[in-house]
C-alpha cells in the first residue's frame, strides 16, 4: 500500500528510467534558457539568475542521482520533475 496518494511507483520499469531522465533533463533546460534571457536583458536581475542557477543546479544534482537511483526513488524524482515542469511552464 503507497504511503500516500500518487506515490506508488512499484510498477516502473526501464522506461521510466528514461522519463525521469528526459524529466530532468527538461528542467535543466527551462533553467539555463531562462538564465540565458535574464544575462541578456537590458538591465539583468543578478538575484533572478542567482535563483536560477541554484534551482538549475539542484536538477543537475538530481541528475547525478538518478544514476544510482533505485526505482522507488527514480518514481519518486520523475514524478517531482514533472510537477516542476508543469509548474515552471506555467511561470
Amino acid at each position: 500500500m503507497p504511503d500516500s496518494p500518487g506515490t506508488d511507483f512499484s510498477g516502473l520499469d526501464g522506461g521510466d528510467e528514461q522519463q525521469a531522465v528526459d524529466l530532468v533533463r527538461d528542467v535543466v533546460t527551462w533553467y539555463s534558457t531562462r538564465i540565458i534571457a535574464e544575462r541578456r536583458a537590458p538591465v539583468p536581475d543578478e538575484d533572478r539568475i542567482e535563483e536560477l542557477k541554484a534551482g538549475r543546479q539542484a536538477a543537475l544534482e538530481d541528475q547525478q542521482r538518478l544514476e544510482a537511483a533505485g526505482a522507488q526513488e527514480t518514481g519518486r524524482i520523475a514524478a517531482l520533475y514533472a510537477a516542476r515542469l508543469k509548474e515552471l511552464r506555467r511561470s
